[in-house]
């Protein structure tokens, strides 16, 4: 629920952009959602694209990723340039951290598309109403110059779901299952402590698998 709260006001710069230009304020460029692999990250970008009822444009980050010098820059420059036609709209950028580490680090090949990506966030105009959503396992990897103010400056934090919240995603996915009368989701919620949203999809399936295979 904490981290509904903090996505329903990007669903609302999204909506009435107008309500905080008018008063002075930007509307943040980026978000980034720092979670878990299987906790939801992607699920949570496209609810609030559909929340607002804009475009959602999705890719990752090692799609950027090429030998090739300067390949990833303009594949960057592209998608950039198709969100700003379609605005108000998402973009989201799974796996950031595949093109986003530290430029110190020796891991870091991707200095070209790592500076278009931020001075195409740079660029953006205060009525471009284009938000980057972007996700990452390994936050502690990122560049300071992408989650600096005025760039990813959101971050939320998305845990693994509590006992509450696990329940509920068991009831999302057991909808259209056959259920005996005697399963306990909230005793299966109990159950699976560190389980990640992912994890609970999978145990109910797995679950149904079985029971088809013994009749």
């Amino acid at each position: 629920d904490e981290e509904r709260e903090q996505l329903e006001e990007i669903v609302n710069f999204l909506k009435y952009p107008q309500r905080y230009t008018e008063n002075g304020a930007k509307i943040p460029k980026g978000i980034l959602l720092d979670g878990e692999p299987g906790t939801g990250k992607t699920l949570l970008a496209k609810a609030i694209a559909g929340e607002a009822d804009v475009p959602f444009f999705q890719t990752t980050g090692s799609s950027f990723e090429e030998k090739l010098v300067g390949v990833g820059a303009s594949r960057v420059r592209k998608l950039f340039s198709k969100a700003k036609e379609e605005s108000p709209c998402i973009i989201f950028i799974d796996e950031i951290d595949s093109i986003a580490r530290s430029l110190y680090s020796k891991h870091s090949d991707n200095e070209q598309t790592l500076n278009q990506l931020l001075a195409e966030m740079d660029g953006f105009d205060s009525d471009d109403n284009v938000i980057v959503i972007a996700a990452t396992n390994h936050i502690d990897v990122l560049d300071a110059a992408i989650i600096r103010p005025g760039r990813f400056d959101r971050h939320v934090y998305i845990p693994m779901p509590d006992v509450i919240a696990r329940e509920k995603i068991l009831r999302v996915h057991a909808d259209n299952k056959k259920l005996e009368e005697d399963v306990s989701l909230k005793e299966i919620a109990r159950k699976t402590v560190g389980f990640s949203g992912a994890d609970l999809e999978n145990v109910l399936n797995e679950a149904v698998i079985y029971s088809v295979n013994q009749g």
